[in-house]
C-alpha cells in the first residue's frame, strides 16, 4: 500500500512496487517538471537513510506516529531537525498539529517495528513497548536515540509538510547497529 513504507521520497520496501516493469513506458508517468516517478525514486534511493518512528499524543492524549526516514539535522545553534510527514499518512493530522514529538532512531533488529508503523495498522502501539518521558513526550523502548522536539515551524511542500523541531533533550544507547533503508528496501550497514 501507499503507506507501508517510510515517509520520504516515498520508496516503497518492496523493490517490485518500486521499479517500473522493463516493458512499460517510463516516460508515461513524466510529471508536469520533466522528472519520471520511477527514476527520481531511484535517483532518491541511492541515498541510504536511517530510520525513525516518529511519535507524539493526538489531541485525545491518545499514542500517534510513524515510520520516517526523511529526517535529518538542520541546525546546530538553535538544535534544529525536520521531518517530512506525507499528508495522506495517518498519523498526519496529530504531528502537524502536535507541539512536541519525539524521534525515535531505530535499531538494526526493528525492521518489524518500523514496517509496523509504516503500514495502515489501527493499533500500531498494541504490544509495543513505550512509555512517557520527563516533559511527557512519547518514547519507544529499545531504539538507539529518542530527540524530543518542540514545533518550530512548518513548510507546505508538494504532497508532504516538513516539520523543524528545536530539540530540547534526548537520550542515546551505548551500543547498537541502525537500521538502514537504501534502494528500495532495508539494508544491513555491512552489506552496502
Amino acid at each position: 500500500t501507499k503507506h507501508a513504507h517510510p515517509s520520504y521520497c516515498a520508496m516503497p520496501p518492496s523493490r517490485a512496487v518500486n521499479r517500473a516493469p522493463a516493458d512499460r513506458d517510463i516516460r508515461s508517468h513524466t510529471t508536469v517538471l520533466g522528472m519520471d516517478e520511477f527514476r527520481f525514486r531511484d535517483l532518491c534511493g541511492r541515498f541510504a537513510t536511517g530510520i525513525t518512528i516518529v511519535t507524539t499524543f493526538d489531541a485525545e492524549d491518545r499514542p500517534a506516529g510513524m515510520t520516517v526516514n526523511s529526517f535529518c539535522s538542520v541546525s546546530l545553534d538553535p538544535p534544529l531537525v525536520s521531518i517530512a510527514i506525507d499528508r495522506a499518512a495517518s498519523a498526519y493530522d496529530a504531528l502537524v498539529r502536535a507541539e512536541r514529538w519525539t524521534v525515535n532512531v531505530l535499531a538494526s533488529h526493528q525492521e518489524a517495528l518500523s514496517r509496523r508503523f509504516a503500514a495502515l495498522h489501527a493499533e500500531r502501539f498494541d504490544g509495543v513497548g513505550w512509555r512517557r518521558g520527563p516533559d511527557g513526550e512519547l518514547l519507544l523502548e529499545g531504539v538507539l536515540a529518542h530527540l524530543h522536539c518542540t514545533r518550530h515551524s512548518a513548510i507546505e511542500a508538494g504532497d508532504h509538510t516538513v516539520l523543524l523541531g528545536t530539540v530540547t533533550g534526548g537520550q542515546a544507547a551505548d551500543h547498537g547497529r541502525p537500521l538502514l533503508y537504501y534502494r528500495g528496501g532495508y539494508a544491513d550497514p555491512d552489506g552496502l
